[in-house]
């Protein structure tokens, strides 16, 4: 299949593009302002915002200076992601079924060592488990349709049993058909329907929710290209998202079902991908929930003086706990216990937990949170 470098986010202007971007300032201080507002139906507030545009100095405005549509769409509740509630941080395991996956290839290859994997991941507090079949790390080239198939629709349906979401991590409509008809929930696209923008047309007929990753070119030349790719990595980024999102609307895909990833060293340079990181709270004005990737990747380790990847835990849940501080609802991470246990210890410290007993994903006494179809909510 052609990659449609056409179609690259950072290098086609978007007609009509926003010429202020609004950003609104997370806290999750226990003295919060009676004129705050809760970002995206969750644990954060804001009571004012970083207006930001490519010809001016950025300014701190407070909340009545923003456009009511710009309110509309930071306050609005996300709905619960095919019944994930996103009231409270979820964690989305991750499941390499290659064997040249850049932190745990080969780890998990065949079908009974990959679900035994996933379930281990939901006893240790996984709310949804992506399988993905293909390596897109940098350098990585491109897999057989049949190969990819074959990696991840066994280990799928040998999970529909399990207490937890299942995402297909995929480029390509034909894998994401096999997923979807084994099992898979979610549709996990990480070239933002660059590469085949049929998996929105599979999402819009089969009612998967779809996450949109920003990245740019290919694999094999995305990191080649990242220094010259942006004129301003972060509204660039936000541009491009936006495109996404409105061509996977066009194909009949609720914005409400859609989750945006800013792509976490997918064609950016660790300053790229910090300064990402630093205003991340700017894309809940998409008006989706957000999903971050950041788990063992390279700019950790380089930051973090730790060359080993498996061993780079501490670092990715730093930055995921500032992540959350910023209202993201979902960690993409290898290492569900230990985010989970300093997630449980965040919420605590800041006081959104709601009592000792809650947990991430779940409640004492309760379930994960997932509400099947037909379940008994009374």
């Amino acid at each position: 299949m052609e990659f449609r470098e056409t179609c690259a986010y950072s290098r086609v202007g978007l007609r009509g593009r926003m010429s202020e971007y609004w950003r609104p300032i997370p806290s999750v201080d226990p003295a919060r302002p009676a004129t705050a507002l809760p970002l995206a139906g969750g644990w954060t507030w804001f009571d004012h915002l970083e207006c930001l545009s490519r010809t001016a100095a950025p300014r701190i405005l407070p909340i009545d200076a923003a456009p009511v549509e710009v309110i509309a769409a930071l306050t609005r509740p996300r709905i619960p992601f095919d019944h994930l509630a996103l009231d409270q941080p979820r964690l989305m395991g991750i499941l390499n079924t290659t064997p040249d996956s850049f932190s745990d290839g080969g780890h998990h290859e065949g079908t009974q060592a990959a679900a035994r994997r996933a379930r281990e991941m939901v006893a240790e507090g996984a709310d949804i488990v992506d399988i993905g079949g293909e390596s897109t790390r940098p350098g990585a080239t491109d897999v057989d349709l049949a190969e990819e198939i074959s990696r991840t629709a066994p280990v799928i349906a040998a999970l529909k049993d399990a207490d937890t979401l299942l995402s297909l991590d995929t480029r390509k409509s034909s894998v994401g058909r096999a997923g979807i008809d084994a099992g898979a929930d979610i549709l996990n696209d990480v070239s933002g329907l660059r590469f085949d923008p049929a998996l929105a047309d599979l999402a819009a007929e089969t009612g998967a929710p779809l996450i949109l990753m920003h990245s740019i070119a290919t694999p094999q030349t995305m990191q080649a290209e990242a220094a010259t790719a942006y004129s301003d990595v972060l509204l660039d980024v936000f541009d491009g998202l936006t495109q996404a999102i409105a061509q996977a609307e066009a194909a009949g895909v609720a914005r409400a079902r859609i989750l945006v990833d800013p792509g976490i060293g997918f064609g950016k340079t660790q300053a790229q991908n910090l300064a990402l990181i630093q205003r991340i709270a700017l894309f809940h004005g998409l008006g989706c929930a957000i999903l971050l990737g950041v788990s063992r990747k390279g700019f950790i380790g380089t930051i973090g003086a730790e060359p080993q990847a498996d061993k780079r835990g501490p670092g990715s849940a730093g930055v995921g706990l500032w992540a959350l501080g910023q209202g993201v609802q979902v960690l993409r991470v290898h290492d569900i216990g230990f985010h989970k246990q300093a997630i449980e210890l965040w919420r605590a410290a800041h006081g959104s937990a709601h009592g000792s007993g809650q947990s991430t994903g779940q409640s004492t006494g309760q379930s994960s949170g997932i509400i099947r179809t037909g379940q008994d909510l009374s």
